[in-house]
């Protein structure tokens, strides 16, 4: 079973949280919510699961008025007292039960000592629409595919799980962990994928886990979506997603189709909020709040970049490669440097940026852009020596802080850098690898250019 140590401890932070919310976990479909719930299911007393499209555990919400009621007859059903302390609640595809969504609100108020989680098909509940959480009654964790270091837990690799946590790494275990990112790189981060690599150490197995992924998410489109034209154009975003990731996108004729902006953008805005990709927008500005120009062309970031690789035949042209900047013009270790810069984030309304400058002959365009303590770091994925870097630079001669990010193959370094005005900044040389730990990262370079 893959230990899934990021969300689990976020999980368990929520536990004693002294003004515990029901607590809605976000994800789309197979990224594990169901198992990382029943692990941490083993810190309490009593466990009560309840799967909503089951009529057996939907009625508890529909032949009862009452909220208490529906309790009663629950730790009845499950043998619980009524006394019983510690016992956690998950209500698995609520989005199925409107009346289950609407008592979200009430645990709240008058079962506080009661562990409320819900989860569903987000994809099924934004079709339907109608279904809509309590707000200001809930609180909200993202869960995500499985991150590198999750991935080195799950394939029994301890040693390197150690030691990839030492700030700063030692300069020893830089080849085995880009060995081992390499192949991480070529699977992806679906539990699935990563459980069935990891028992078989096999990637032929792979294929019909990639392709069931897929053929899940179109017959949800089947069964959900009101109209043909939805559904027929739902169906074309999600078959082509995963091609055109990497790629800045335009909505009109998305994918060499016919669909004009509008039905695409809808189309496309919804599979974000189901969470299977996240229209990445850029800002122009390097001050906060730097908000995305959303009148330009969006960054195309999916779920996961071995449905990616999968989809776009790569997963060939990625054994063996030396250095995943060579792979696919930049697209693989652009996408996962993104995946990876998700790992971090855990509320919904985490986003990931980016930032271009449109001038006639000085245009510019950074990889990424990290809120760090109130400063907007800029990330260059770059290969080779670190001398042109333009955009960068050009970013730096205007920011109000001296902390750049470049993520590359070679090994840990922190440097300084003059541009040509004469500015010096500081710029951490960082292994792809560790971009997972950017935050930690951020504030060892603070530490040592202070």
């Amino acid at each position: 079973m893959i230990f899934r140590r990021t969300i689990l401890q976020q999980l368990k932070d929520w536990t004693v949280q002294s003004n515990r919310k029901p607590l809605i976990l976000r994800g789309a479909r197979q990224v594990g919510k169901t198992t990382v719930v029943n692990l941490l299911a083993k810190d309490f007393d009593h466990y009560i699961y309840l799967n909503l499209e089951l009529p057996k555990d939907r009625r508890f919400f529909t032949e009862y008025e009452e909220l208490e009621d529906t309790i009663s007859a629950l730790l009845f059903q499950h043998n619980i007292p009524t006394t019983a302390h510690r016992i956690l609640i998950f209500i698995d595809e609520i989005q199925a039960e409107p009346k289950a969504v609407a008592a979200m609100r009430y645990f709240y108020e008058k079962f506080p000592n009661l562990f409320v989680i819900a989860a569903g098909s987000l994809l099924e509940t934004l079709l339907e629409v109608k279904n809509t959480f309590p707000v200001g009654r809930v609180s909200y964790l993202v869960l995500r595919p499985v991150s590198f270091l999750e991935y080195l837990n799950a394939i029994g690799e301890t040693a390197a799980l150690d030691v990839i946590q030492q700030i700063p790494l030692p300069s020893y275990a830089h080849q085995k962990l880009l060995d081992l990112f390499h192949k991480y790189a070529l699977i992806g981060g679906m539990p699935e994928v990563v459980r069935s690599y990891a028992t078989d150490k096999d990637l032929v197995p792979l294929k019909p886990i990639y392709q069931n992924l897929l053929t899940a998410y179109l017959d949800d489109v089947q069964k959900y979506s009101k109209t043909v034209l939805k559904s027929e154009v739902l169906q074309h975003a999600i078959q082509h997603i995963f091609l055109e990731a990497g790629n800045r996108i335009h909505f009109a004729g998305f994918a060499n189709s016919n669909y004009q902006s509008r039905a695409m953008g809808e189309a496309l805005r919804t599979l974000e909020k189901a969470m299977l990709l996240h229209l990445v927008y850029p800002a122009t500005d390097n001050q906060l709040p730097a908000i995305p120009n959303l009148r330009k062309s969006p960054y195309l970031q999916t779920l996961d970049t071995g449905l990616m690789n999968f989809f776009c035949g790569l997963q060939a042209d990625l054994i063996g490669t030396k250095d995943l900047h060579e792979a696919y013009r930049g697209r693989v270790i652009h996408h996962w440097t993104g995946q990876m810069l998700l790992t971090r984030m855990h509320s919904p309304l985490d986003k990931l940026r980016f930032w271009v400058r449109d001038k006639k002959q000085s245009s510019a365009e950074l990889d990424f852009i990290w809120l760090h303590d109130s400063k907007l770091v800029p990330i260059e994925i770059k290969s080779g020596k670190a001398g042109r870097m333009y955009s960068l630079r050009k970013y730096m001669e205007t920011t109000t802080h001296d902390y750049a990010i470049r993520v590359y193959a070679g090994p840990l370094h922190l440097q300084t850098l003059t541009n040509a005005s004469g500015r010096t900044f500081n710029l951490l040389n960082l292994p792809y690898f560790l971009v997972e730990l950017l935050p930690e990262y951020l504030d060892w370079m603070e530490a040592n250019t202070a």
